[in-house]
């Protein structure tokens, strides 16, 4: 049943909002997690789902990307025709790269023409949460739909940075707007918008239809939200919106667009939450992911309280290859291969892998990319004029150490 459906990952977006985390990769190759990257959530949904031919659509420095995919994906049986392909922009109709993701999903039609599946899938490579895409699959040919847009209540508040999705009683959707001020809310729900996903079922005649109008639109911008679904509700095609829901409780489902600093931070240090709402640990929807081959994590020196140096992990999550020597972990996301050394202190913070902390170092409310090496006695995170100096900070005081920094 499934293989009459192809699916696409959108992973070419520069991620400018999380810059410097962004400087040398895509954004869906960002850490996530500890041993994650963003990419993994959207790839495990799709295998969970049983959707085995996906493209990931790359552009903005990709490279680590790739190779994260080569060495952690390649799990498909090829001779099934089944598969996870790279497809990086490669000027196959035109002079331009990857204009937009109406145009990035265009210059890869021959795609569509290949594999002549009956619908076509398309995802966000950027965004953290757990879905059986079978479901919303099923809604569309239930609905008859042209189109299902994957959408999930949340506060109008937040409309400035979200696509904005209006139904009508039926959750046929009527019209579509990027980050209104005044936006429409949910029938009966005055204070909730739908909020669009970036998830998308067409049939894929009407897809390929639309995509070729699209290219010879010079005022277009070759964008599904901007171009593509409000020209087919203008034409009066049959959108459906598939509502993100929890089957056990009803409510709005877990789901995360981590586009800036705060968003990412908040999205990891929920993790280490008692009782978090995205459970890493549900073994019915397992996670994949890349390793590299680590050792188990450790902690040492616990038998010197009188001093002060004990190795100690408190509410935290700690990866393999990591060492607690004599130093304090609270509240924190530590990725492969994290060194935390004598007498230092680390609090609500995600260090990546790499990281290397000295002795006497106090780290709080920060995020160190890979590879730094953060000196004996330094202080982060404690006097926000001071980091702003060395470091990029948020307003909200979050300061970000970028990949391979050296601080002397």
């Amino acid at each position: 049943m499934m293989r009459r459906v192809l699916t696409f990952i959108m992973a070419g977006g520069k991620g400018e909002r999380l810059w410097p985390l962004t400087k040398d990769r895509t954004k869906p190759a960002v850490p996530f997690g500890g041993i994650y990257r963003i990419i993994d959530f959207s790839l495990s949904n799709c295998i969970n789902s049983g959707l085995r031919r996906v493209y990931i659509l790359t552009q903005y420095k990709s490279a680590s990307l790739h190779r994260h995919i080569r060495l952690g994906w390649n799990i498909l049986a090829s001779e099934l025709g089944e598969y996870i392909e790279l497809l990086p922009a490669q000027q196959r109709v035109g002079e331009t790269w990857y204009l937009g993701t109406a145009d990035a999903i265009f210059q890869n039609v021959y795609a569509l023409e290949m594999d002549k599946p009956d619908e076509v899938l398309i995802l966000s490579g950027d965004h953290i949460y757990r879905m059986n895409y079978y479901s919303m699959i099923d809604f569309h040919r239930d609905t008859e739909a042209d189109l299902t847009v994957g959408v999930v209540e949340v506060p109008k508040e937040n409309s400035r940075s979200l696509g904005v999705v209006q139904v009508d009683g039926d959750c046929l959707v009527t019209g579509f707007e990027e980050k209104p001020a005044l936006p429409k809310t949910i029938p009966g729900k005055p204070d909730t918008i739908y909020a669009s996903r970036g998830i998308y079922v067409f049939d894929s005649k009407i897809l390929l239809q639309e995509l070729q109008d699209d290219s010879r639109r010079k005022d277009s911008s070759h964008d599904f939200g901007k171009d593509i679904i409000p020209r087919m509700i203008r034409k009066g095609m049959r959108i459906s919106a598939y509502n993100f829901l929890d089957k056990r409780s009803g409510c709005p489902a877990y789901w995360r667009d981590i586009g800036t600093i705060s968003a990412y931070y908040e999205a990891n240090l929920d993790l280490v939450q008692v009782d978090p709402v995205f459970n890493l640990y549900d073994r019915e929807w397992p996670l994949r992911t890349y390793q590299e081959q680590c050792p188990p994590a450790k902690t040492v020196f616990a038998g010197e309280e009188i001093t002060g140096r004990v190795g100690l992990v408190l509410d935290s999550l700690v990866s393999g290859g990591c060492i607690v020597s004599g130093g304090r972990v609270q509240r924190s996301v530590l990725a492969p291969q994290v060194r935390v050394n004598s007498y230092s202190q680390i609090s609500d913070s995600i260090l990546m892998e790499g990281v290397n902390v000295g002795r006497y170092a106090k780290i709080k409310n920060a995020i160190i990319d890979k590879d730094v090496n953060i000196p004996q006695g330094m202080v982060i995170g404690y006097d926000a004029q001071e980091d702003r100096k060395r470091f990029f900070v948020t307003d909200n005081g979050i300061v970000v150490v970028a990949k391979g920094t050296e601080i002397k």
